[in-house]
């Protein structure tokens, strides 16, 4: 078995195995696609392009054991076509609740995550999923009222297996040293639960994505809905597993990072 391990070199902050990835178990999410208003193609790298029509989706998850730890995370995601003409999602904003799992993401994937307030709550006749930073800050609130069984094509349909994710992977250096760019993909396998008639656990209903805060420092607004798609509440098992190396370029250090769009 080969580990990917993080430092410190005798107490790495995290420990994953390279073939199976990170695992999940026990998660709960809510879900909700969208076509997204103008104005977000330059938060795509080089090699990538919004998908037509523009969609994006918004994903709240409580991921309540994994190999990682527990935690919870707010994800942010465009649909976009490489230039080989193959279809997947890429990911201009996440946050997590935990220190490991935003190391991993940031050093291992090139996710940009950050640490935030998420909540995932399922107390009342809707399920609430929400982002804060600082605590008192919300800056988004998604809300799914899980009213009927979500078809299990109608699932594929809106995440296909195998379907491609996409993070930009920037490390910067010190003076003198090289600083490093790839974009990198990886890939999902998202397994439903079941319950106890052994139906799966995926709902549909009601959906609506707000940002109640728009901030400079967060800007999660400007994935901004269009026109919503539909909404989804799920019980599910993961694997995240590193699919490769699209591109990958190093420059000095002293130089400024890439634009978007651009080598």
């Amino acid at each position: 078995m080969v580990t990917i391990e993080s430092t410190p070199l005798d107490s790495p902050l995290f420990r994953m195995d390279a073939q199976r990835g990170i695992e999940y178990w026990g998660c709960r999410a809510v879900i909700a696609t969208f076509t997204v208003a103008d104005g977000v193609a330059d938060l795509l790298p080089r090699g990538l392009h919004l998908d037509q029509p523009g969609i994006g989706a918004v994903l709240v998850a409580d991921y309540g054991v994994s190999t990682l730890g527990p935690y919870r995370e707010f994800v942010s995601l465009l649909r976009v076509v490489d230039d080989t003409g193959t279809t997947g999602m890429y990911i201009p904003y996440i946050y997590v609740t935990n220190d490991a799992a935003l190391a991993a993401g940031r050093e291992v994937l090139g996710a940009p995550k950050k640490l935030a307030e998420i909540v995932v709550d399922g107390s009342g006749p809707a399920v609430v999923g929400s982002l804060s930073r600082p605590a008192s800050c919300d800056l988004a609130r998604l809300i799914v009222a899980p009213a009927q069984r979500l078809e299990d094509d109608l699932l594929e349909a809106v995440l296909p297996a195998g379907t491609p994710f996409y993070s930009l992977r920037h490390l910067p250096g010190p003076p003198g040293a090289t600083q490093v760019h790839e974009l990198i993909a990886w890939h999902c396998d998202l397994r439903v639960r079941a319950d106890a008639y052994g139906d799966g656990l995926r709902f549909t209903g009601p959906t609506s994505l707000t940002y109640p805060t728009r901030s400079a420092t967060d800007p999660v607004h400007r994935v901004e809905v269009d026109t919503m798609l539909g909404g989804m509440y799920l019980e599910f098992d993961m694997r995240l597993t590193a699919g490769g190396v699209i591109w990958s370029e190093t420059t000095p250090a002293s130089a400024p990072p890439p634009p978007a769009g651009q080598p």
